[in-house]
């Protein structure tokens, strides 16, 4: 493996079929189809972490069968970069998945009911059908879908296929931490592009550019740069606003790379944004240290989410505590376990979290502290060094 920019070896990919084809035995299903398109933002990206494919203008979905290995389904203009890049040798093209205005004479295009039970398929008669990635499904393709297994069950395994990427490989570690390693490289060039009558736009682009240049492929969610009123918000964009004197400035930067993300926020000061911003970035300060200083094997994740969410309380910003304040980060950049107050589980050594305290809708604006960690044996391993205090 390349140690400037590692990857997941190609003999990685087999072992994960063979545990999901165990968790298929344990669920008595006859095919899984794990379906995925281009919601990189959001989508669940199992075909990304069963193909190493990345999928976009077009939907996929790994068949996979009780034995032997996968076929991969896409449309009928993916198949060729699928089998350039990906690791499942079989690739189809799909019916279901091809557009109904247009035509291509030169492809050979197969029913999923011939792939899958047809002369010489995948199984045998499917009345068990597990599904992950259900939730990505629009109605004409899950009617598609349904009508070409009409006699199957459908089987919602969304939760049990991300369990079974919960606990990171050495491989996934090494990717994920370069993939923090490019988040640093983005975020220190907005910080430093930052300064008053500079465009959220143009910051944005230094990031980027600079998350590129060292090799990200794209990103987990829109690169955030949101200044002044803009940083109230969650989700801030990035906009033509000019960045004003005395502003805050939210900076939340989630590269993606071999199909993995790295996410760290900052809020930068420019200038004196006033004293609750001060207060509250002092706040988060401690809360991010006491959920990191918590980050153990068998801990349960609530507790850990809970120590940064009492600090915030007792300093007054336990109301702009909007979201789960820790989560796991991997294929997707929000993917589960996600530990907020209600949520159940306990942390295992591989794992990796995102601790990430927010503070938004505030009258005067918003912030974020975002680190990773990984989870030790001993405790956590923080994977990026970014100073906390930045100034413009």
């Amino acid at each position: 493996m390349d140690v400037a920019r590692p990857a997941i070896p190609p003999e990685e990919y087999p072992r994960r079929w063979r545990r999901v084809q165990e968790l298929m035995a344990a669920e008595g299903l006859d095919l899984l189809v794990a379906y995925g398109n281009d919601r990189a933002v959001s989508g669940p990206a199992h075909v990304r972490w069963l193909a190493d494919v990345p999928v976009h203008f077009e939907p996929m979905a790994v068949l996979m069968p009780p034995s032997g290995d996968p076929v991969l389904a896409c449309g009928p203009e993916s198949d060729q970069y699928a089998l350039r890049v990906g690791r499942i040798p079989d690739v189809r093209v799909l019916r279901e998945f091809t557009h109904p205005d247009e035509d291509y004479p030169f492809s050979e295009i197969e029913a999923l009911a011939d792939i899958a039970t047809g002369s010489g398929g995948l199984v045998g008669p499917v009345r068990r059908l597990g599904v992950a990635g259900r939730g990505l499904l629009d109605a004409a393709t899950a009617a598609a879908l349904a009508a070409a297994l009409p006699d199957a069950e459908w089987v919602d395994v969304e939760q049990a296929m991300c369990g079974l990427r919960a606990v990171k490989s050495p491989a996934e570690l090494a990717v994920i931490r370069h993939a923090y390693h490019l988040a640093d490289i983005g975020l220190m060039a907005a910080s430093a592009a930052i300064h008053p009558g500079v465009t959220e736009r143009a910051v944005a682009a230094e990031a980027e550019a600079a998350m590129r240049r060292a090799g990200a492929e794209g990103t987990g969610i829109d690169t955030i740069v949101g200044s002044g009123p803009n940083a109230r918000p969650i989700l801030a964009r990035h906009t033509f606003r000019e960045i004003e004197g005395d502003d805050l400035v939210v900076l939340t930067m989630a590269p993606r790379y071999q199909g993995y993300h790295g996410a760290i926020g900052r809020p930068v000061f420019v200038g004196e944004p006033g004293r609750e911003a001060r207060r509250a970035f002092d706040a988060a300060r401690r809360a991010q240290d006491a959920c990191s200083s918590l980050i153990r094997p068998g801990i349960e994740g609530w507790r850990v989410e809970a120590a940064g969410r009492r600090i915030m309380e007792d300093a007054g910003f336990g109301s702009f505590f909007l979201y789960s304040g820790v989560h796991s980060i991997g294929v997707i950049e929000f993917e589960p376990p996600i530990f907020g107050p209600s949520a159940k589980g306990v942390m295992e050594e591989g794992m990796v979290f995102s601790v990430d305290i927010p503070v938004f809708n505030a009258p005067w604006g918003g912030l974020r502290l975002e680190d990773g960690f990984v989870v030790t044996a001993s405790g956590a391993e923080r994977l990026n060094d970014t100073p906390y205090l930045l100034r413009a």
